[in-house]
């Protein structure tokens, strides 16, 4: 036996007893679950058909979804994909918005994000830019390949941190023909500068050494430690948008047991990879039609702003809702989602 082998005999070896827990906790994340029952937080319509499905990203990651395609309706359909808000599932918003446009006459998904909800990936809870925009150009393989859908009428819709990644894909996925964006965030952008952007170059240093120390620890733990989450109440002394996102996802209004934020917390060191990867660097590239909505008193609005600043051609739109705020686009209990706008976007997209 030469040293090769012994040293890659060594390494097997060494894995085999240091990583047993991680090794079954993603053997039992590759056999998916998808419930049967209806869990979502707004009711079915008589007019939309149902079904879970399922495929796979080019990572290997399985990701379950929500087909939704209207009845009565025959021949190819333009389809759109839908996933967010960062930290949901499909069965909170991204299932509303793709419920609702399928109501219009669109084939639509709404998709659990990799390692989070009934989609699969082991660690769970854990994001990052490149496997999140990937995600998004899984689902335009799925519908391409789907009976019954348009292959060349096909369009995407992020919400919150989704949104951002789903500008990310459609700068680098041709395939896609539009791309709508609510209420979005730039991921990237918020974990390395901080919200408004009032983290310093020091502060950004600390909590790398911070989180890159908490993965020593995980490894040694084999478990991987939680990163802060809402408040099980609040004390009526968080900022404004915290108090929003509670309401949202803490309350029967949008709670979800398999959401993070409801019912969970993201892997700590699951900011890493947004702090040393920007987002949307290329969404100048984007000739697809693309319209971006925000509300007006959103903490969030300057995201959407910005990013509207990078892209071209005069096939854009910046969409400022008055009067709403960030999670007001979460639900329609405000009625300020531009719904009838939005599919009169896709409409002229998809064509």
């Amino acid at each position: 036996m030469n040293r090769r082998q012994v040293l890659q005999g060594s390494a097997l070896t060494m894995l085999s007893v240091i990583t047993p827990a991680f090794a079954k906790g993603k053997e039992e994340m590759n056999a998916l679950t998808m419930t049967a029952t209806w869990d979502k937080i707004f009711p079915l319509s008589p007019n939309i058909e149902h079904r879970k499905v399922s495929f796979n990203t080019r990572f290997g990651v399985t990701l379950a979804a929500d087909l939704y395609r209207p009845k009565n309706r025959n021949g190819k359909l333009p389809a759109i994909a839908v996933s967010g808000p960062f930290g949901a599932v499909k069965e909170q918003s991204s299932g509303l918005y793709a419920h609702t446009l399928a109501e219009a006459g669109f084939l639509t998904i709404a998709f659990d994000p990799s390692f989070t909800g009934e989609s699969g990936g082991f660690p769970r809870n854990v994001a990052s830019p490149d496997i999140s925009t990937e995600d998004f150009s899984a689902a335009v393989d799925y519908l391409s390949n789907l009976d019954g859908v348009d292959a060349n009428r096909i369009g995407i819709l992020g919400i919150c941190g989704w949104g951002g990644f789903a500008l990310n894909a459609a700068a680098g996925d041709p395939r896609i023909k539009g791309v709508v964006t609510s209420t979005m965030y730039n991921m990237s952008r918020v974990n390395t500068l901080g919200y408004f952007d009032k983290m310093t170059d020091e502060d950004r240093w600390n909590a790398k050494v911070e989180l890159t120390r908490q993965r020593t620890v995980d490894f040694a733990n084999q478990s991987y430690a939680e990163a802060p989450t809402l408040p099980t109440k609040l004390s009526g002394n968080e900022p404004v948008f915290v108090q929003q996102y509670w309401q949202f996802y803490r309350t029967p209004r949008g709670f979800h047991p398999r959401s993070i934020n409801s019912n969970g917390a993201w892997n700590a060191t699951s900011a890493l990879s947004f702090m040393n990867t920007p987002l949307l660097t290329y969404i100048g590239d984007i000739r697809c039609p693309a319209l971006l909505i925000h509300g007006e008193k959103a903490h969030s609005r300057y995201f959407s702003e910005d990013a509207f600043k990078q892209l071209k051609g005069n096939n854009k739109e910046l969409l400022i809702i008055p009067g709403a705020t960030h999670t007001d686009l979460y639900d329609n209990t405000t009625n300020k989602i531009p719904f009838k706008r939005i599919v009169e976007f896709y409409q002229k997209a998809l064509v």
